[in-house]
Formats: C-alpha cells, structure tokens, sequence
C-alpha cells in the first residue's frame, strides 16, 4: 500500500468517488424533486422506474429530453433545486459499509475526492453530513450554468485540481457514465454494484473491475495498484 499519496511517481494513489448510487442511496431526494419540478412544469409525470433513470445523468440532459425549449429546461432545473436545497438534500441514507472502506482507503494512505455531476454546493453540504465526510480532500461536483456538467469534464477538473496525471487516479462509481469518464481520460474505472447500475451496464462500459460490496473495494483497489486486474 502507498504510504505517500502526495509522492509524483506514477503509481495509482489517489481516488475519485461518486456520490449518488456511490457512498450514499439518493433516490428519494432525487426522484422526489423531479416529480415536484415535472408537476409544477404542467408535465404529467413519469412513472418511478423511468424517475431511477434521471440518478447519474446531469439534469439539464435529462429535462431536455423532455422540454425543447431552451427557457423550459432551465426552468425546470430551477424546480428541482428549489425542493433539492430544502428537503431534497437530506433524502438519502448511507450504504452501509461504505464508511468503513472509505475510512480504510484514507488510512492506506489514499488520498480521496468526490467527483460528481450534482451540483457542487449541494454535494459539498451532502459530504459535509456524512460521517466520514472529513475522509475527502475535495468535492468536484457540476456547476449552476451547466459549464461542468458531464464526467469527463468534471475528472479533469477534479485532475486540474490536484495536479495529477489521469495513471495516478481511479474512478470509483456505480454507472457507465463513471467508466465511461475514466476511460475517456484513460484511467482506471471501479464499479460499484450496490448503486442504481448493474454488472451488465458496467462491464460493457469497460470498468475494469466491478465490486459487488463495499467490504471488497479495498482488496480490488489494491490488485489494481499491483496491476492484477487491469487489462
């Protein structure tokens, strides 16, 4: 294990973790605040399972697969983060586990951060309440306009601000659009099987290795160190 996360030679030693479907179960808050915006937008409404399918992708995608116009969708971004800043916010539980690999991650030496495409004063206060929140050196999340919105963007913005090549860093998320981050900036992708993805979505985006529980992801991040599961 790395006993100097801040040493520049070349070994995997920091992590990026996502939020949502990551270390905490945000359906609520989030499915909740979507519905509020859609009815307060005159919209219909959707059913639940199609709701679950609005957790990862950045909101302002989302709704525009849903409004044409341009001063629609950000009406109803505005929407969801009126509900999301109030009550949303809090709608979520931690998985369990997570606190404990994360803790033993930050005590292996690793260094932490939250990369995530919920805006970044929301994920900073969520991050703020967790437990084990004081374990994450930053919080990269997107911002108000939309700027920084997908995970490419918001890992090389997480990558800017540490001042880091992308072969010292690993993505750790429960969707193909993590992998597909990391991979876009050839690191190594983690996924995470406990979030709202499955093995399939997963593998077929390239993760390099999927872990089915928390208590795991310190052996996984460990063989990828050595180089025992990357491909």
């Amino acid at each position: 294990m790395p006993s100097d996360p801040h040493r520049n030679d070349g070994t995997m030693r920091t992590l990026f973790f996502d939020l949502d479907g990551t270390l905490i179960d945000s359906a609520v808050g989030i499915t909740r605040c979507v519905a509020y915006a859609l009815q307060r937008m005159g919209h219909p409404g959707l059913p639940d399972d199609a709701l679950r399918a609005w957790i990862g992708p950045a909101l302002r995608v989302s709704f525009g697969a849903l409004f044409a116009e341009a001063d629609d969708i950000e009406r109803a971004v505005a929407l969801y983060r009126e509900r999301y800043d109030t009550e949303g916010w809090a709608e979520h539980t931690v998985y369990a586990g997570i606190g404990d690999a994360v803790r033993a991650l930050r005590g292996d030496g690793y260094r932490l951060a939250v990369v995530t495409a919920k805006n970044e004063p929301h994920a900073r206060r969520i991050v703020a309440s967790l437990p084990f929140g004081e374990c994450f050196e930053d919080v990269i999340g997107a911002t108000l306009d939309g700027r920084l919105s997908h995970k490419p963007e918001l890992i090389e913005e997480a990558l800017s601000r540490f001042g880091l090549p992308p072969a010292q860093c690993a993505m750790i998320g429960d969707r193909h659009l993590d992998i597909e981050g990391a991979r876009h900036h050839r690191m190594p992708g983690i996924g995470v099987l406990w979030g709202f993805g499955g093995e399939t979505e997963l593998r077929e985006a390239g993760a390099h290795a999927v872990v089915a529980a928390p208590q795991h992801l310190t052996r996984v991040v460990a063989d990828l160190v050595a180089g025992a599961s990357l491909r």
